[in-house]
């Protein structure tokens, strides 16, 4: 009997496996029979816009708000899931390849979670709105670049000095974030190999930072170079992220040379900046952005010079040292210029190449000491025994009397280069305090060059040394006891039998305090220009709010004043000549305000249609500074509209930076509708799923497009009613609600309604030459078919 009830339990689990792994197959199967092409009804070979088209079309249709049949809603996820597929390119080219968009989760699956649950009762279906919401799904690409507060100020901040940093601010629930986190990605790791530092501060847990920085909003890109911060403020594309950080470097980084003068003019200048000078000859016609960061990384001491190969005028350097033009070369000159003192050439010029080439050849071969960083830097404070270091300073004085000493100090050092020794000299008279403590006033010395050999004991300024017993002449005399006395040093340290306490030496090299303050005031211009065509003006409002309170009140207070000390000679009538002068005066401001308005330059206003074949010249080849002010119309309301519209821009063709255009809305709805999905604060698009979805009115909008900076300003026809029209009158017109396929209006094209959709075009057009009406950037110009 137990055996059999066995049995029975045996079987009844095993029917329970059977039906719950059938269903899984058959799940398994079905994820295996998904098909998007089929889904969307679309081929294989579909361009993006006809998925799109597609999409939109069975997403309208089958959208369970509007579909009442009950596999609506498993139908509309089928839709979404196969448009996010075909809509990615990768996953695209994976189920092309292998049946499977190469995503870790069946269909099934997602089909089973429809919905993922992120609180208790509120959902969002992820494959549709694209929201990582789960960490499965979280990017960890930004991990290593996390700043927290501490770190940035104690780091970050004081090594902006030595390289720029691209900061980007981010946070959770930003769909906008996910959308530049590709271009983000791939830029961030081109950047980081050329020496760029890479930053992400995440605005829910970083709340203090994000503040600091300024950043009001996500995602935001800033860049921060010696200090100081700047907002990027354009598309999110790989070349503007270089080219942003191009312009946060100095514009002075490299100089170009181009001939043999301009060469010898650029390495003889060694002696007056106290610096080796670098020399970086490739074949690219503009400086690359490597050699700019290299170069500002290493600004305080060396100086760069950068020779294209390919321009005339510099084969004769180029067959002077022997150069590859196909090869990148960089050489190094130092107090020779003849020939240079260091030189590397490879293919792929790396980052980490330069670095270790340059940090090898910082210094002279005998530098001088013009301010207390270089002399703590050439000559360190003995650690131990075994890491002496000793210095060899020749204290003489400038010109051509003693350019003899200085040439026969300067052979003795190269010919004694030790890791031990380093030999620098100064110049006595920048340097009297330096000079004083090591000669001790000897009268044997002055007006003559001496030779000091000194070790510093400490950062306080203590120091011991021994100056040799006679004045420094460049004898071979000279030669042997300076020789002799370096060797004695090496086995008896006791030789610096001196000790004194150095102060620090002056800073010949700072620029005076006219020129840094001239600096700081344009820092402090540039930062208050930036914050004010940049701000945030919701933050902004308070104290603009206050500020406007407090003119109103100033204003209002004189106003009064004025009237009521007017009010005691109101019976006293103005006299002829007053008369005559007040007269002058309105006549001479009534002149100078027409003199100063716009005179139109022809009798006409020149409205073009925007086509396919003038689409380049006249839009995406624009020249800089220049905008095509385009009106939307359709056939059946185009000799109206544009008979408005040149009456309210005609006072504007005196400008020649504007041009105008007319667009058909039968022929470019599509276009339109791109453009207009970057401005949806300003011109909210109506529910795609709305039956009158293609049916929109958008004859009377008006766009001020820049073809070179990408951007447009929205004009949206005006509703008459607004101005005292009589309300379900012709004149009671709103653009937005308006089809001309409903047919509901009693208004002709050519009726005031019609007419009153460009009312107040020219106060707009007042807005568009000030440059405040709000630009809406785009990544580039969608084509014209």
């Amino acid at each position: 009997m137990a055996l059999g009830r066995a049995g029975l339990a045996c079987a009844a689990a095993l029917l329970l496996l059977l039906l719950l792994v059938v269903p899984v197959r058959g799940a398994q199967a079905a994820a295996g029979d998904f098909d998007p092409y089929r889904v969307l009804g679309v081929g294989r070979s579909s361009s993006q816009a006809e998925i799109k088209k597609a999409y939109k079309r069975l997403a309208r249709e089958w959208h369970p708000d509007k579909n009442k049949d009950p596999g609506a809603e498993d139908k509309f996820i089928q839709i979404s899931k196969a448009y996010e597929i075909l809509s990615n390119e990768e996953k695209r080219a994976n189920f092309d390849r292998y049946g499977d968009a190469g995503e870790s989760q069946g269909y099934s699956q997602h089909q089973h979670r429809q919905f993922h649950h992120f609180h208790e009762g509120f959902y969002f279906d992820e494959s549709f709105f694209h929201f990582p919401f789960n960490s499965e799904r979280h990017d960890t690409s930004d991990e290593k670049y996390l700043l927290h507060f501490a770190h940035y100020v104690n780091e970050i901040l004081p090594d902006s000095f030595k390289k720029p940093y691209l900061i980007k601010i981010t946070s959770d629930w930003c769909f906008s974030c996910i959308h530049i986190e590709p271009v983000w990605k791939e830029v961030a790791q081109e950047l980081e190999a050329l020496g760029v530092g890479i930053g992400v501060v995440h605005a829910g847990y970083e709340r203090r930072l994000a503040h600091h920085l300024g950043a009001h909003s996500t995602p935001s890109i800033l860049g921060l170079i010696n200090g100081k911060i700047t907002f990027f403020h354009n598309a999110v594309i790989r070349e503007n992220l270089r080219q942003f950080v191009e312009n946060l470097l100095p514009g002075n980084l490299v100089e170009k040379v181009r001939s043999k003068k301009n060469y010898i003019r650029f390495l003889s200048n060694w002696k007056k900046e106290n610096k080796p000078h670098v020399l970086l000859f490739d074949h690219m016609p503009v400086v690359p952005l490597l050699y700019k960061l290299t170069a500002f990384a290493y600004r305080d001491y060396l100086s760069f010079g950068y020779v294209y190969v390919g321009l005339r005028g510099t084969e004769e350097l180029s067959s002077q040292y022997n150069i590859n033009v196909y090869t990148p070369t960089i050489m190094i000159f130092k107090e020779h210029i003849d020939k240079p003192a260091d030189v590397v050439q490879a293919r792929d010029m790396k980052k980490q190449l330069i670095d270790d080439f340059l940090s090898q050849n910082k210094f002279l071969m005998a530098a001088r000491l013009t301010n207390q960083r270089l002399f703590q830097e050439l000559c360190p404070v003995k650690k131990s025994h075994r890491q002496r270091k000793h210095c060899v300073v020749l204290l003489t004085g400038e010109g051509d009397k003693f350019a003899e000493a200085y040439e026969a100090f300067l052979t003795f050092a190269v010919a004694n280069t030790k890791d031990t020794l380093k030999f620098v000299h100064i110049y006595n008279e920048r340097q009297p305090e330096f000079a004083d403590a090591l000669l001790m006033d000897d009268e044997k010395y002055r007006g003559k060059s001496a030779v000091v050999i000194l070790e510093r004991r400490n950062n306080a300024g203590k120091i011991a040394y021994k100056t040799l017993e006679e004045a420094w002449q460049g004898s071979k005399e000279d030669n042997f006891i300076l020789l002799d006395l370096l060797d004695q040093l090496r086995t008896d340290p006791g030789l610096l039998s001196s000790e004194t306490v150095l102060a620090d030496l002056n800073d010949e090299l700072a620029p005076m305090f006219l020129i840094r303050w001239l600096y700081s005031t344009l820092d402090y211009i540039s930062d208050c220009w930036d914050s004010l065509f940049h701000s945030n003006w919701r933050e902004m409002m308070p104290l603009l709010s206050l500020l406007f309170s407090a003119l109103f009140i100033l204003f209002g207070t004189v106003i009064v004043q004025a009237f009521s000390d007017s009010s005691d000679t109101r019976d006293s009538a103005p006299s002829e000549k007053e008369e005559t002068t007040t007269k002058a005066e309105k006549n001479d401001t009534s002149f100078s305000k027409e003199s100063t308005s716009r005179i139109p330059k022809k009798g006409f206003v020149e409205v073009t249609e925007l086509t396919d074949i003038n689409y380049t010249s006249n839009l995406v080849r624009l020249r800089p500074g220049h905008m095509n002010v385009v009106l939307i119309l359709s056939n059946s309301t185009k000799t109206t509209l544009l008979q408005k519209f040149a009456l309210e821009v005609y006072t504007f063709t005196g400008s020649s930076s504007l041009h105008f255009s007319f667009l058909s809305l039968d022929k470019h709805r599509e276009w339109l509708e791109y453009l207009l999905e970057f401005a949806q604060d300003a011109a909210p698009i109506p529910n795609q799923y709305d039956k009158h979805f293609l049916e929109r009115d958008y004859t009377g909008y008006v766009l001020a497009l820049n073809g070179h900076k990408k951007y447009f300003c929205l004009f949206k026809p005006h509703r008459s009613g607004d101005e005292g029209g009589t309300p379900g009158s012709c004149e009671d017109y709103d653009a937005s609600l308006h089809t001309e396929a409903k047919g509901k209006s009693s208004c002709s094209p050519g009726s005031r309604s019609l007419k009153n959709k460009l009312h107040k075009l020219s106060f707009w057009m007042e807005r568009l030459l000030e440059g405040s009406l709000q630009r809406f950037y785009i990544p580039s110009w969608p084509a014209l078919d």
